[in-house]
């Protein structure tokens, strides 16, 4: 019937902890102990609702722990086996219930999942006594019913394996009796008899203890009875229980407690002593008794994370045999000894600069094994990073992205991770992570300047570096390579590339002219240089670059007035007799294309006929008389002008004038103006111009006769399609007044020459004056000529207007 009401009562049990585990939430399996490895567990995958065809792409996976590796994970299958033997004894002990705790982690989407294994227990160990032989030594004139304390047996399994029932071969002396206190077995050996010792000095019995296991084991011990004469008092303990705390860590050869025993006797029977009569290996390693003082001190280091309580059973024995025995209880205390454990996966070592805010950089499981609040960690990574953990379960976190990045300010970060627990004093353990931020084509290329200016001088020589740029782009590797390129324009208002005059090397940023420069055909000119990286897509930038032309003392001063001649300039002057001082003859009239200084003229006398009659204008170029003309003086006057420019070399011109001293006409004048073999030439060439000109118009005249006929062939067409079809009108714009203007004369006696500074020699027209009939009624005699010109000059300027007016 007992054992009846016993398999209910763990049928109840087992019920009432499988509906526990139904609503737990948490993942329980359960295994015999001993069970072989490879042993099938649970299948782990189907249990947390996930397919096991993902558990790879899920990255379903044990964490480590101090109990997990008995334990492996099939990541094909998602099931659990057994990987190592499992004894339940070792692990648990004497505990009711044992389990080994596990968690599992599941990368994708994150999340943990937390289970248990209960290790079952079988009968695989037998009852055991401390020693085989158990030696009781009784007075022979002890009374029936004294009661002497055994020994129990133990046996490391629990339940119905672990009852443990006590048979005594039958005697006529000796009889047994179990007794329960506090929940412990009490074993005594009761004397039914008075012993006899000189009829037996010694009694042998067998002692029986049996498990109520299935199959049932057994164990046995000798018990051996020695009679004595004269011992009438046993040894009784001041308490049945001593209990001690002690903080884990303490030295070696601290006093844990001292057990004390009373015994009546005198002499060698009263005389105590104290042995351990049931304790554990661990325990037997880590503590030791003192036989005669009963003190139980410390000979090895505690941990309170391997064992929490020992439980140790004293027997004092006095000299006479008697013994009692009692129980020392000893309780561990945790201390904050174990700093906490950080372990770190699925780390990414490289991030992109463009990377959101809440991008999982690394998981990061803490553990601690101490307890309470030595065991409870806080865990944080240092200040002013883009990065910042985020609690996602109890001790899991996950290190994430916090703001944007920018690798041009950061290129790296050293992430320190901190894990502290909440004991007194605090410990705690750092780990770094070195996270690279991958560069992304986030920066154009910048110029060191806003804006470039190049001085060239004019007639450089052809590839000749006349700049160079620079452009730096913040990004790193192909994203920060910069090359250039000329962006396609025209020179000012003109249809010629800039291309055709500079180019550029794309790797250095070396500007080159292609051509010669000429200050006065082109004075500077811009264009604008483009920097491109060498991202995806590139980035680019423009900046203006200016280049100005130098000038430089490369054109000889032009004679405009007196008119050129085949050596040199020359020009007809009539000076009227008795001519007052400063009286203007004439004035010099030249330009110079450069600009400048270069252009400042000056004007020298050379050399004359009469140095002393003519002087000139050093900065006006005016020939005027130096003194009053006399009569005497020579008719025909030649005075040679240079004219110089102000630049480095100098450059000059000679004109050549004649000067005539006549108040009239004379044949010697016209002879000398107008020689016989001049005028024969000038005949000869009349007549050419003549052949010429009739030439021309004969052919001028031709041609406009077929252009008629051709106009008028498309207008018979035309209008032979106008009536069969459509009759169109039309029209065409009138440029009547237009080439009227562009027909009329230049009005007479006036005369305007023109010379920029891209003119050439050949571009230069003057137009000789007509002379009109001087002979008035008033001035029969007298002929007065006098030319009037007029300079329009401007500082820095190469136009100059000349006019003439002759009366």
């Amino acid at each position: 019937m007992g054992r009846r009401r016993d398999a209910r009562q763990l049928l109840f049990l087992f019920a009432v902890f499988w509906l526990q585990c139904l609503t737990s939430g948490l993942l329980r399996y359960s295994v015999p102990e001993e069970t072989e490895r490879g042993s099938f567990v649970g299948h782990l995958a189907a249990d947390v609702g996930i397919d096991p065809k993902d558990v790879a792409a899920r990255r379903l996976r044990l964490t480590s722990s101090a109990k997990s590796h008995f334990f492996k994970f099939n990541s094909e299958t998602g099931d659990l086996y057994i990987k190592e033997r499992i004894d339940r004894e070792q692990i648990c002990g004497k505990l009711p219930l044992c389990f080994l705790l596990f968690e599992v982690v599941v990368e994708n989407p994150l999340n943990v999942f937390t289970g248990e294994v209960e290790i079952l227990d079988i009968n695989d160990n037998p009852p055991a006594f401390p020693n085989e032989v158990i030696k009781l030594s009784i007075g022979e004139f002890t009374f029936p019913g004294a009661r002497f304390p055994l020994s129990q047996a133990e046996d490391p399994d629990i339940g119905n394996n672990s009852v443990i029932d006590y048979e005594l071969n039958p005697n006529e002396y000796f009889s047994l009796i179990v007794t329960d206190r506090e929940g412990s077995q009490y074993t005594e050996l009761v004397l039914n008899n008075t012993l006899d010792h000189e009829k037996d000095s010694e009694h042998f019995l067998i002692l029986m203890a049996k498990d109520n296991g299935i199959p049932k084991k057994s164990g046995s011990a000798q018990i051996q009875v020695n009679v004595l004469d004269v011992n009438d008092n046993a040894p009784v303990f001041v308490e049945s229980i001593y209990r001690a705390s002690l903080k884990e860590g303490i030295p070696e050869g601290t006093i844990v407690v001292k057990v004390t025993a009373l015994d009546g006797d005198g002499g060698s029977n009263g005389e105590v002593r104290y042995s351990f009569s049931k304790i554990t290996d661990t325990a037997r390693t880590l503590f030791k008794l003192d036989p005669i003082t009963g003190e139980i001190v410390t000979v090895g280091s505690l941990d309170f994370e391997e064992d929490e309580r020992f439980e140790i059973t004293v027997e004092a024995k006095d000299g006479g045999g008697l013994t009692d025995q009692c129980k020392v209880l000893i309780d561990i205390i945790d201390e904050n000894d174990n700093a906490p454990q950080i372990t770190i996966s699925s780390v990414s070592d490289v991030i992109s600069e463009d990377a959101k805010p809440g991008a999982v950089i690394a998981f990061i499981n803490i553990v601690d094994r101490d307890s309470g609040d030595n065991g409870e960690t806080v865990c944080q990574v240092q200040e002013r990073i883009p990065f910042r953990l985020i609690s996602s379960f109890t001790n899991y976190y996950t290190l994430e992205l916090n703001r944007s990045l920018d690798r041009e300010e950061t290129p790296k970060y050293n992430i320190t991770i901190i894990a502290a627990d909440k004991g007194s004093p605090s410990l705690s353990t750092m780990k770094t992570i070195c996270v690279e931020i991958s560069d992304i084509n986030d920066n154009s290329p910048q110029f060191s300047k806003t804006s470039y200016f190049s001085y060239v001088p004019e007639n450089n020589p052809l590839g000749h570096v006349i700049l160079t740029v620079e452009a730096k782009d913040a990004d790193w590797n192909q994203n920060a390579h910069v090359t250039y390129s000329i962006a396609p324009s025209y020179i000012g208002n003109s249809n010629t590339l800039v291309s055709a005059y500079v180019s550029i090397n794309p790797d250095n940023g070396n500007i080159y002219a292609l051509r010669s420069f000429d200050y006065e055909d082109c004075r500077g000119f811009q264009f604008l240089v483009q920097a491109t990286d060498g991202g995806s897509p590139p980035l680019n930038t423009n900046v203006t670059v200016n280049v100005f032309i130098q000038d430089e003392n490369d054109n000889i001063p032009k004679i405009l007035y007196p008119l050129p001649s085949d050596e040199a300039s020359a020009g007809i002057e009539i000076v009227p007799l008795l001519a007052e001082a400063n009286y203007l003859v004439t004035k010099v009239v030249a330009v110079d294309a450069d600009s400048g200084q270069n252009a400042w003229l000056s004007y020298q006398m050379l050399k004359a006929t009469d140095p002393s009659l003519f002087h000139v204008g050093y900065h006006t170029g005016e020939i005027r008389i130096s003194r009053p003309v006399l009569v005497k003086e020579p008719m025909k006057q030649t005075v040679s002008i240079l004219v110089k420019d102000n630049g480095q070399p100098t450059h000059c011109s000679t004109a050549t004038v004649t000067v005539f001293i006549a108040d009239s006409f004379p044949q010697t004048l016209v002879d000398a103006l107008s020689p016989p073999e001049d005028r024969d030439t000038d005949s000869n060439l009349t007549f050419y111009l003549l052949i010429s000109v009739i030439s021309v118009s004969a052919l001028f005249l031709f041609s406009i006769i077929i252009i008629l006929i051709i106009k008028f062939q498309k207008w018979r067409q035309s209008s032979l399609l106008q009536s069969s079809v459509v009759n169109y009108k039309l029209g065409y714009p009138s440029n009547c007044g237009e080439i009227e203007a562009m027909g009329l004369g230049q009005p007479p006696y006036i005369q305007e020459v023109c010379l920029t500074s891209g003119s050439g020699r050949n571009d230069f027209r003057f137009i000789k004056p007509n002379l009109a009939d001087t002979v008035g009624s008033t001035n029969t005699d007298t002929y007065r000529s006098q030319l009037y010109h007029e300079d329009i000059f401007s500082a820095g300027s190469n136009t100059a207007q000349v006019r003439a007016f002759i009366k």
